[in-house]
């Protein structure tokens, strides 16, 4: 009789709400907004003009960029946004370098 009384909507709808929001949670949690700038390798020949590139668009002095390219693959910028993100992999990757967006 106490399944009755208590109506036929409030035994199931708390566990079903409870679902429904945990579902949320995760979606939420897998969007990435921050991304690192990756730099695999790159040309040779190439080399100069991409630590200019990477001076550019980062706050490096000319020794700390130029090591920093040389190190690759290494992180040459890391938080950015998707878009952000992807201006920097095209332009590097004209001038002749391999980049991933992480």
């Amino acid at each position: 009789m106490g399944l009755k009384t208590a109506g036929p909507g409030s035994i199931s709808s708390g566990p079903v709400q409870s679902a429904a929001q945990g579902g949320e949670v995760a979606v939420s949690k897998a969007e990435k907004t921050a991304f690192d700038v990756k730099l695999e390798k790159f040309d040779a020949g190439a080399k100069i003009k991409i630590i200019k590139e990477v001076r550019s668009f980062t706050e490096l002095g000319l020794k700390e960029a130029k090591d920093l390219v040389e190190k690759a693959p290494c992180v040459v910028k890391n938080g950015v946004t998707k878009e952000e993100g992807e201006g920097i992999i095209e332009k590097l990757k004209h001038l002749g370098a391999t980049v991933v967006l992480e």
